[in-house]
């Protein structure tokens, strides 16, 4: 099976791992920092899933898809921070555009799959819903910190889930748990939920996750996100697995936070490094709904404008 993982961040490398782990033909599409320490040093994996090493001649690591444009991937899995979406998505068509390879999004937020749709065709769409912490401590170092979930694939506008069975097979072959969704609508929002309650505290306060859950200051606010979250949902006319914030929240702290308790977020980790953060398709993508119902939400509007600051304060790129 052939496999084109198009952005090396962690969460790239990680599926990556586990796809050449399983024995697909994998090549990866990176920054130029990345793709010469893939092909110096391989690409490593450590942490709770255990140590796995891929040496640069069992995969392949490029700087431009114009050098695959002769390759023909059963699957492309989008890998890239969400506010690159619609730019990746250009690309992705410019020189996959008229072939039949099936598009994965291992991304963030709420909104990627519909920005895809306007240039691939929507049974060839997938989501991928991922609760696991990943951290990059290298170029070519990846670290499972956490996981919570399987891994979750499915589609938002009712594809044929056989299409990526095998690749749900591979990435669990590999390490990772993975599983076919038929729900994964309700699977994205519940993950919309956890990162918006997480991430920007997380940030703004620069501590880890299980940090939030001990002091009633912190969760008084992740219970009025959550509790603003449902009523936009519901206005919205989508829904997740739990009927109410207070559903939600009895599962959310008895049993998604425990096992990520140690986790650092991704906006705090891009916060540190000065980079842009992903707060434009998490909360951002709540506050937009709810301003075109006319619904206030402003908890979720004053963490998502502290992390505006601390992005300009970092000089965020």
């Amino acid at each position: 099976m052939n496999v084109l993982v198009y952005a090396a961040g962690a969460v790239g490398l990680g599926i990556a791992s586990c796809l050449i782990k399983a024995g697909a033909k994998v090549d990866i599409v990176a920054r130029k920092d990345t793709v010469s320490a893939l092909k110096e040093s391989g690409l490593i994996r450590t942490g709770i899933f255990g140590e796995f090493k891929a040496y640069p001649e069992q995969f392949g690591a490029y700087e431009s898809l114009s050098e695959l444009s002769s390759k023909d991937y059963d699957f492309i899995l989008v890998c890239c921070k969400s506010f690159d979406t619609l730019s990746s998505a250009k690309d992705l068509y410019s020189i996959f555009g008229k072939k039949d390879s099936v598009i994965v999004l291992f991304q963030n937020g709420w909104g990627n799959a519909e920005i895809f749709s306007n240039f691939f065709q929507k049974d060839l769409i997938y989501n991928a819903r991922v609760i696991t912490g990943f951290e990059r401590k290298r170029p070519n170092e990846v670290v499972i910190t956490v996981h919570a979930d399987d891994i979750r694939i499915g589609s938002i506008f009712g594809a044929d889930l056989s299409k990526v069975k095998d690749l749900c097979n591979l990435i669990s072959r590999g390490g990772i748990p993975c599983a076919l969704s038929p729900h994964i609508e309700k699977d994205l929002w519940a993950k919309m939920l956890y990162n918006c309650l997480l991430n920007p505290l997380s940030a703004i306060l620069n501590v880890p996750y299980g940090k939030l859950a001990e002091d009633k200051h912190s969760c008084e606010i992740m219970n009025r996100i959550a509790e603003e979250i449902f009523l936009v949902m519901k206005k919205a006319g989508y829904s997740t697995y739990w009927d109410s914030a207070e559903e939600y929240l009895d599962v959310f702290y008895k049993k998604l936070i425990p096992p990520t308790s140690a986790h650092r977020s991704s906006t705090l980790q891009d916060i540190e490094k000065g980079k842009r953060t992903e707060i434009d398709s998490l909360t951002g993508q709540v506050i937009k709904i709810a301003q075109s119902f006319g619904l206030d939400v402003p908890y979720n509007r004053a963490v998502f404008n502290m992390v505006k600051f601390l992005e300009k304060q970092r000089g965020a790129s």
